[in-house]
């Protein structure tokens, strides 16, 4: 979204449409997958990938963009190799999460995810901290410490899906891609990876993938919609809101998946839990209203919700 554009003087209702639709769908998504439980995660991303790309590749041809599958230069596909290494890690994180029954740890990574980030502007684009984002950040982290404690090890996978994520923002940031052909162009990169898993899977005793059923096939063909559709949302909503309004609907996702962990799944939620979410919520409330309050000053009041 260029700075100073129409969509950052006032919040568009379609934006907002586009938001709440996205970060809805990506809170729902761990249903999609704890249906297909049998079938191991590494198993799992290997038709995520092939289908997402078909369905990119498809929505760039039916809307006349399949230029934008052209990089600028031959360095480019190697940002898009890191990129696609980062995305599909954060998938793989995410699905075994699923299936293992540790989806409370996967919100409590996309809680994380917004200051993970503030973080890597610090230390990689030598970006400074106000004091409020740094209170948010120490406030966070003591949530962090606190899990770490009180759980006996590290939240590995919550740190792992906020770590990857950011840092796939983060390339995002520096070398800036459209987003149909550079999604496109970062699953092209993983399919040679993908078919080379695919052959070294006939050589397996034991295959859940390649012994799935047609129905359970077809099935997995719906991962490319369950993966593109939300992020063509969220790219939607970018250029139709300011970036703090899309910032307060990311915590959308994580709610709905906190909630049916714990209501759906019957995942635990104890009183250790509930001390270390509240610290990182804190320090979500304190990041939220500083971004708020700034973005208010930069364009006379109007990027504030009512």
């Amino acid at each position: 979204m260029a700075p100073g554009s129409e969509a950052d003087e006032a919040l568009s209702p379609s934006g907002m449409g586009f938001a709440t639709a996205c970060y809805f769908a990506w809170g729902l998504v761990p249903i999609y997958w704890k249906a297909i439980n049998h079938i191991p995660s590494d198993e799992v991303l290997l038709p995520r990938i092939a289908w997402t790309l078909i369905l990119i590749l498809g929505a760039a041809a039916v809307t006349g963009k399949l230029h934008e599958l052209r990089p600028s230069g031959a360095g480019e596909w190697r940002w898009s190799l890191l990129a696609a290494l980062l995305l599909s890690t954060n998938w793989l994180i995410f699905i075994y999460a699923v299936q293992s029954d540790q989806i409370v740890a996967t919100s409590l990574g996309y809680y994380i995810n917004p200051l993970m980030s503030i973080l890597l502007g610090l230390v990689v684009l030598g970006e400074r901290l106000n004091r409020a984002q740094t209170a948010a950040v120490v406030i966070a982290a003591g949530g962090v410490a606190t899990l770490t404690v009180r759980a006996g090890g590290l939240p590995w996978i919550s740190l792992a899906l906020a770590g990857s994520f950011a840092l796939y923002g983060l390339i995002h940031k520096v070398r800036p891609a459209p987003p149909l052909g550079g999604l496109a162009r970062e699953m092209m990169v993983l399919l040679p990876l993908t078919l080379l898993a695919l052959f070294a899977l006939t050589l397996k005793e034991h295959s859940p993938l390649l012994e799935a059923s047609f129905s359970e096939h077809a099935y997995l063909s719906l991962a490319g919609a369950v993966t593109a559709v939300p992020l063509l949302l969220f790219h939607a909503s970018t250029r139709r809101l300011p970036l703090a309004a899309v910032g307060m609907f990311q915590y959308i996702a994580p709610t709905i998946t906190l909630l049916l962990a714990t209501t759906v799944y019957g995942e635990p939620f104890t009183a250790s839990h509930a001390f270390g979410f509240g610290f990182v919520w804190v320090g979500l409330i304190v990041f939220t209203v500083d971004s708020l309050r700034r973005a208010n000053a930069r364009n006379g009041g109007a990027a504030t919700p009512e």
